[in-house]
């Protein structure tokens, strides 16, 4: 099973829809990694304001916070592999880092 490990920016909540300027990517970006989930990846996601020791305890987390600070995130990483920061990636992007084959549903023929 393919595992994703994302590490955000400080958030009051996961989704980062709270407040007074939502940014439109959060939800959508929340939304892709349900389908991960329901598509049998193991996704953890870490939140800075919630969990700083998540940040520390990992090493190039915490290699990069400590050279570019708070730029860098998030942080995305991939069984283990650091494969993108500083943005938040598409679903597409997702399916290309985990060579995910996205489940369809089935489409039945009536016959008369």
């Amino acid at each position: 099973m393919k595992s994703i490990q994302i590490y955000d920016k400080p958030l009051c909540c996961s989704t980062g829809v709270c407040g007074p300027q939502v940014d439109p990517v959060l939800p959508r970006f929340a939304a892709d990694l349900d389908w991960l989930r329901n598509h049998g990846l193991s996704v953890e996601r870490y939140n800075l304001a919630q969990e700083p020791d998540a940040f520390i305890k990992n090493g190039v987390v915490h290699e990069l916070l400590t050279a570019k600070g708070t730029d860098c995130l998030p942080l995305i990483f991939v069984d283990g592999q650091l494969v993108d920061q500083s943005q938040y990636p598409s679903r597409e992007m997702f399916v290309k880092w985990t060579g995910l084959v996205p489940k369809f549903p089935s489409l039945s023929v009536v016959s008369d």
